[in-house]
């Protein structure tokens, strides 16, 4: 009998001895000693709130608008490829995952399945972009996207070249043949099946394919093709969400990738105070990297945030059951999401702006009413 999942540490154990070792570590690495990725936890972990009490709360409802898209949930799942890597069900297993909880599904542009196939399950999809040096193909992207239905296009703007993930380097990782770029065609779309050890196939398929002079005049250009939303994902300085504001992004997402980029860059819910203060309510703020709890979601709204982007843990419920499983670990999040916001009292998302959220330790400024960094 398998033992109940209580946690997400409880869904990330069970991937663990289910996915191949390079697998796992292509997943749960990030670059160079992994400082960043091991600050995103302890800066979460450093937040405390300050609960509300006699607020009279018999329901909470965690409803919410992200991008224009209703949410049942402040969460949408966040931009991960080649998740075929992980079960079999691959992205429809996800999206199926999504729909059921009524949240937003960002597919990336390196999915394992055509975008086309995704949108079929229905819920809402966004499409991720990377700028390819063939713009061309870009702008087929765009229209295909739109064709589908998506909703919203997640710019991801931190990596003009693949960090230096050495957990990969060591295993020499490599994509098997059954796993393809499903969306991109002709050269974009040929992946190094075999490296040595000291090299990942993964990174010298991006050196090659995507743009390493990405630039603001290409967010004006992605923004002139497209009527769609337009989320800038990758965002950690405040200087760098103002002018995503002045470039028409509908939203931006404080990230570092999840630690999988530049090791030591600031842990993204350090960031998010400043980010918020930059747009001053002129485009939405989600927060990704290091969501591991429906109570790190609240904190993260408590900043301000209008909500997260789930990683990881969704590809760790993906591994564990295929739709099932991820579908599992999303209403556990929903459930721990609505038990905080009880405890804390709040009755709805906007509600937890007033939880005047403290670290104790590391670089996040105290929160005063409504959320702003004083």
């Amino acid at each position: 009998m398998a033992e109940p999942l209580l946690c997400v540490g409880d869904a990330e154990q069970a991937a663990a001895r289910a996915l191949p070792r390079d697998v796992r570590d292509f997943v749960a690495g990030g670059s160079e000693a992994e400082v960043t990725l091991a600050a995103n936890r302890a800066a979460l972990d450093a937040v405390f709130l300050t609960p509300r009490v006699l607020a009279g709360i018999t329901a909470c409802d965690p409803g919410t608008m992200l991008v224009g898209c209703r949410s049942a949930l402040p969460i949408a799942i966040a931009p991960m490829s080649y998740q075929r890597l992980v079960h079999p069900e691959g992205e429809i297993g996800l999206a199926r995952a999504a729909r059921e909880a009524g949240i937003p599904l960002a597919l990336s542009m390196m999915s394992s399945t055509p975008l086309e196939e995704v949108a079929a399950v229905g819920g809402t999809l966004w499409f991720q972009l990377y700028l390819l040096r063939d713009r061309g193909q870009v702008a087929d992207l765009i229209q295909r996207a739109e064709r589908a239905g998506c909703r919203a296009l997640v710019l991801t703007v931190d990596v003009p070249r693949m960090g230096r993930r050495l957990r990969d380097m060591r295993n020499g990782f490599a994509l098997p043949p059954e796993i393809t770029a499903a969306n991109l065609r002709d050269e974009a779309a040929r992946l190094v099946r075999r490296t040595a050890v000291g090299a990942s196939g993964v990174a010298i398929h991006t050196n090659e394919a995507f743009d390493p002079s990405l630039s603001w005049a290409d967010v004006t250009w992605l923004r002139e093709r497209t009527r769609l939303p337009l989320v800038l994902k990758g965002i950690l300085h405040p200087e760098d969400a103002r002018r995503a504001a002045e470039h028409g992004a509908s939203a931006v997402v404080v990230s570092n990738h999840g630690g999988r980029q530049l090791d030591g860059a600031v842990a993204s819910v350090t960031a998010l105070p400043g980010v918020c203060e930059a747009v001053d309510g002129r485009c939405e703020v989600l927060l990704d990297s290091g969501i591991r709890s429906g109570t790190d979601v609240l904190k993260a709204l408590s900043f301000g945030a209008a909500g997260v982007l789930l990683g990881r843990p969704a590809l760790w419920g993906l591994a564990n059951g295929g739709a099932r499983g991820a579908a599992q670990v999303l209403s556990l999040i929903a459930d721990e999401l609505r038990n905080a916001m009880a405890l804390a009292g709040c009755p709805d998302v906007g509600s937890a702006r007033l939880l005047r959220p403290t670290a104790l330790t590391g670089g996040l400024a105290s929160a005063g009413e409504g959320g702003q960094a004083r």
